[in-house]
């Protein structure tokens, strides 16, 4: 396809947009439509406009439909107590009806459809598995590196067994199953505070801010790890507060490392806008499979969990300043390149679209 493909969205996020601005079509699940997204090809999916959106799907005007799925069904009880307390039902506006938005996927659907899954868990929904039936591709942000356990306790009770992995419908599935990141959060690179400074600038070896309490075992194990290295002499910054984005951007900017502990999800914006800051990431090794990973040494650093490992791999890496250097200018490339927004939703599209074509499911 030589042309910007025709693509209709369903979902909270305005994602394909930002690759292809003048051809996407969003349907948006959120309770309202945020200023900047209120434009001739914006829509809220609401009950008066669901008759519009099953049209729209039915029809030969897109290209692709690419669906991005919700936590809860319309009918489960958490769905209605969110559209029910929140302070816009008090104006009489009652978001009720977005979670419709992806339901319209069991009608008649004209283009292939691609699923854009952001959650944090590694599995997929029971209510959303009739979207991994109809989809093209399935394309998951925490994609276990075994791809059957995307089922546990959803289609089967427990780990998928060696029969239920002989099932050819279930064999189909899993053949749909894709990677993507999380990426780069919309709009940051062109923040002034996302902005690299000289190593002369450096204030900082070590900077973590985010959750701990109530988080993942691997921040809690490691935050020990970073606060002993304090003690040692290596200068860790941690915010005792939330700090304003801005502030955030500008410590990630002034230190050498960021740690990037997986959280409820292992993939995380931290690890993306400490490259586009020029700073490297240090992460711990990976338990999903991942798209386009930064590579170990190269634009990153990777360490075991086990304790002290952490403790080594920063130790070993502030050992050599200049490589840190070329390292976090090569992370800034390579994030810039593949894990924009844009690019993303460009991957999402491609693929799909080759898919479709007989290209890419084997």
């Amino acid at each position: 396809m030589t042309a910007a493909p025709r693509i209709l969205e369903i979902g909270e996020h305005r994602l394909m947009h930002e690759a292809y601005p003048e051809t996407t079509t969003h349907w948006s699940t959120a309770a309202t439509l945020a200023p900047a997204e209120r434009g001739p090809r914006d829509h809220l999916v609401t009950l008066a406009a669901l008759p519009a959106l099953a049209k729209a799907l039915a029809s030969s005007e897109y290209d692709l439909v690419v669906v991005q799925p919700g936590p809860f069904a319309p009918w489960h009880w958490q769905a209605l107590a969110r559209a029910l307390f929140r302070r816009s039902t008090l104006r009489g506006v009652m978001p009720y009806f977005r979670t419709f938005g992806q339901e319209m996927i069991r009608g008649r659907v004209t283009a292939p459809i691609a699923v854009w899954d952001w959650e944090d868990s590694p599995f997929i929904f029971s209510h959303n598995q009739f979207l991994l039936d109809r989809a093209t591709l399935f394309f998951k942000r925490e994609l276990p590196v075994d791809h059957w356990r995307v089922f546990m306790r959803t289609v089967h009770e427990r780990l998928p067994t060696p029969r239920f992995r002989l099932l050819a419908n279930q064999r189909r599935r899993v053949a749909k199953l894709r990677p993507v990141s999380l990426g780069l959060p919309r709009g940051r690179e062109t923040l002034p505070a996302a902005r690299p400074v000289a190593a002369d600038q450096k204030t900082s070896d070590i900077f973590f801010a985010g959750r701990v309490e109530g988080s993942s075992t691997v921040r809690e194990r490691g935050l020990a790890e970073l606060i002993a290295l304090r003690d040692s002499g290596i200068r860790v910054d941690i915010p005792e507060q939330p700090l304003p984005l801005d502030q955030y951007l500008a410590r990630i900017a002034r230190a050498w490392l960021i740690w990037s502990p997986e959280g409820y999800g292992y993939d995380c914006f931290r690890t993306y806008e400490a490259a586009v800051c020029g700073s490297v990431p240090i992460l711990n090794r990976q338990t999903v499979e991942r798209y386009k990973p930064l590579r170990d040494g190269e634009h990153c650093f990777y360490y075991d969990v086990e304790q002290g490992n952490l403790t080594a791999a920063v130790t070993r890496a502030l050992r050599d300043r200049d490589r840190l250097s070329q390292m976090a200018r090569a992370a800034r490339e390579f994030v810039f390149t593949e894990h924009t927004p844009a690019a993303l939703a460009r991957y999402i599209a491609e693929t799909t679209l080759n898919a479709a074509a007989g290209g890419a499911l084997k």
